[in-house]
């Protein structure tokens, strides 16, 4: 039984990673229904926290039914990060994440997100003295390393276990990679398989199907897997992994009729979590290229949806989707 802090996840827990303009409170609602066993949210800024800007602690909501879930949160600045601590608190989360991965930017440009993968003594201490503040579990998401000639992430999970994280979760590339080439896991297994360490240790990058979650499990004996870009457009994909666990076997195809269904409850739920008809309509059209992913001709569907700024019409539109492609396979 994989465990943070109290919190029981299961022998192989799949987590949904925090993801920019994805992991709101109806994605992350939509992932957990399908298998999530913990979904943690979009990454927030701990100055714009304290500034109190809307964006910043929106992005706190929590939904009851997607327990248990991370508030992620960065930045470099302790007396900002431990202000931070004390404001996700009332929103009571069950675990609070660091991000000490995030390779934007805008972000690393500030010291914060991987930036801080530069100054590791700054990334401990910052984690021990929001432990320190907090009752909650602290937990860490980061990356092997700045760059290829500064991998230590041996040595840094080691003391960010002893400075109190309760798991980490580790993307298998550097920085300088980004999201380009092959994600690593080897490292993060010696993680796992040093004998000084006894927390979950989760791994991140390239988890796209079952086979590769099964891996990483049999493999290279990590924790858990964290699942980001796979599940966009696809909450089955927890379903996926774990009837594959269990059976050996693939699910069947999602039906277009299951992925309109899908979209139109996700939209439906944006709706109502923003209080705003075309807010909500707004925020869902990232997601409708992911939805429908490889449909044929798919063009002319797409641009009524993204273009139509009533829900009646966005309704037409999937609509027209099932008629038309009612026997796709």
């Amino acid at each position: 039984m994989v465990k943070i802090a109290n919190i029981e996840l299961g022998k192989f827990p799949l987590l949904l990673a925090p993801m920019e303009d994805v992991s709101d409170p109806p994605f992350r609602a939509l992932c957990k229904e399908q298998g999530a066993d913990v979904v943690f949210t979009e990454f927030i800024s701990s100055e714009g926290l304290i500034r109190d800007a809307a964006k910043s602690v929106k992005k706190m909501d929590i939904y009851e039914k997607e327990r248990p879930v991370g508030i992620q949160i960065f930045g470099a600045n302790l007396e900002s990060m431990l202000r931070t601590v004390e404001i996700v608190e009332q929103s009571k989360p069950d675990i609070i994440d660091i991000n000490f991965g995030c390779p934007v930017k805008k972000v690393v440009s500030k010291g914060a997100g991987a930036g801080i993968l530069k100054d590791i003594d700054l990334m401990v201490s910052l984690t021990k003295a929001m432990v320190n503040h907090t009752k909650l579990p602290i937990t860490i998401k980061t990356r092997l390393g700045w760059d290829e000639a500064s991998i230590k992430i041996l040595e840094v999970a080691e003391r960010l276990q002893d400075a109190g994280a309760q798991a980490i979760s580790i993307h298998g590339r550097t920085r300088a990679q980004m999201y380009k080439g092959a994600a690593d896991w080897s490292p993060i297994a010696a993680i796992k398989n040093n004998q000084r360490m006894h927390i979950p240790i989760f791994g991140n990058g390239d988890v796209d199907s079952p086979e590769k979650a099964a891996l990483m499990r049999d493999k290279f004996g990590l924790d858990g897997a964290m699942i980001g870009r796979a599940s966009i457009g696809n909450p089955w994909f927890f379903k996926q992994v774990k009837h594959f666990f269990e059976t050996g076997k693939h699910l069947p195809e999602i039906s277009i009729a299951q992925r309109v269904d899908m979209a139109r409850r996700h939209l439906q739920m944006e709706i109502d979590w923003k209080g705003n008809e075309i807010v909500g309509i707004m925020e869902t059209r990232r997601h409708y290229s992911n939805y429908f992913r490889g449909l044929p001709h798919f063009k002319d569907y797409r641009l009524k949806l993204v273009t139509s700024n009533e829900l009646i019409s966005v309704n037409k539109a999937f609509d027209q989707i099932l008629k038309d492609f009612e026997n796709y396979e």
